[in-house]
């Protein structure tokens, strides 16, 4: 049983989440994403599962803890946790989405006391290999709060059975367990090589729930460097 949060989420495009706990709750956070904790906050960081869990974190990129903070005072105190760029962030109630919900393996921000935050391959040996930022999931489990955090603007779509959605594997934030995930390869040798978009998308397959960001970090800092990039080499080939 997760611990019943109550919480507020504060800016418009770089959004925090303010966690407001009772005498004994607590949120459990990936590490670095705390902001300030009020005096009867405590925080503890473990490896949330055990070593295993630990290890399987490391490997796909994240860190290799996750961090507890609790309120062990005798009256209600706040603890906030930014987002780690340009973007929103999402609430998920996990009972009312079924108990489960997967996302990208750097959108999961923090979650109520009691879920269970597990990494979750693809199921397809082709979604591994070319999935991108879709290859590694994180799973949340539980039936209290949990937040994740995406880039730009924030699409919800709601798929009927059988419905397909085609999304850019870095624009896919998180989605039910319902929803069927697969890699495709781009079709069209012109679309390769002249469409400026990736090699594969990610095809979902309804019935269920999927957010999409507009602006993945990756895509982000891309725009960012890119011009950075043309001009060192236009000054390297000048000298």
């Amino acid at each position: 049983m997760a611990d019943a949060i109550d919480y507020k989420i504060y800016g418009a495009d770089l959004q925090l989440v303010e966690i407001e706990l009772d005498p004994g709750e607590g949120v459990q956070a990936e590490v670095g994403t705390m902001t300030y904790m009020e005096q009867d906050i405590e925080m503890q960081t473990g490896m949330g599962g055990g070593l295993f869990s630990g290890f399987k974190r490391m490997v796909t990129g994240e860190s290799f803890f996750i961090t507890t903070f609790a309120n062990g005072g005798k009256k209600r105190a706040k603890v906030g946790f930014a987002a780690t760029s340009p973007g929103q962030i999402i609430p998920l109630d996990l009972a009312a989405l079924g108990g489960e919900f997967l996302c990208q393996k750097d959108a999961f921000l923090c979650a109520a006391s009691g879920t269970e935050i597990k990494v979750a391959f693809t199921k397809r040996l082709g979604a591994g290999f070319f999935g991108g930022e879709g290859f590694i999931l994180q799973r949340l489990q539980g039936d209290g709060l949990a937040f994740v955090q995406a880039g730009g603007a924030i699409i919800e779509k709601n798929l009927a059975r059988g419905e397909v959605l085609m999304v850019d594997t870095g624009c896919l934030v998180a989605f039910s367990p319902s929803v069927d995930y697969d890699i495709q390869f781009m079709k069209g040798i012109k679309n390769l090589l002249f469409g400026g978009e990736g090699l594969f998308l990610a095809k979902m397959t309804g019935p269920g729930k999927i957010y999409v960001q507009s602006l993945p970090f990756s895509r982000l800092m891309a725009r960012i460097t890119s011009p950075l990039q043309a001009q060192i080499s236009q000054l390297g080939g000048s000298n």
